[in-house]
């Protein structure tokens, strides 16, 4: 499933439906889809979702202090490389900046 978040004067961003779900969670609003925020609580969804991707980012610092990265086929040039959902969100927390900027609502579905 594919969920795209979208907004006045930004383009669309369009992810994977469980990354999606997650930061959706992290905005701590709606948890539905398809769900929208209205323009007055757009702020407060990228604070949360910014205070939550720190901790998230923190998190996932602690827990490579304690793994390695795994081999995928037991072949020294090739390692598993896992994109934290802190690189992913980054669309989206330019998508809620510009909605904040113009004073828009935010939905996705």
């Amino acid at each position: 499933m594919l969920v795209t978040f979208s907004s006045k004067s930004h383009n669309n961003v369009t992810m994977f439906g469980d990354i999606a779900q997650s930061l959706i969670t992290m905005m701590e609003f709606t948890t539905e889809i398809p769900g929208a925020i209205t323009a007055e609580d757009v702020g407060s969804a990228l604070a949360n979702l910014e205070k939550n991707l720190t901790v998230a980012k923190q998190q996932q610092v602690l827990a490579q202090n304690t793994q390695q990265v795994v081999d995928v086929d037991n072949d020294d040039n090739e390692k598993e490389v896992k994109i934290s959902i802190v690189v992913r969100a980054i669309p989206l927390i330019d998508l809620l900046k510009t909605a904040i900027s113009v004073k828009s609502y935010v939905m996705w579905k």
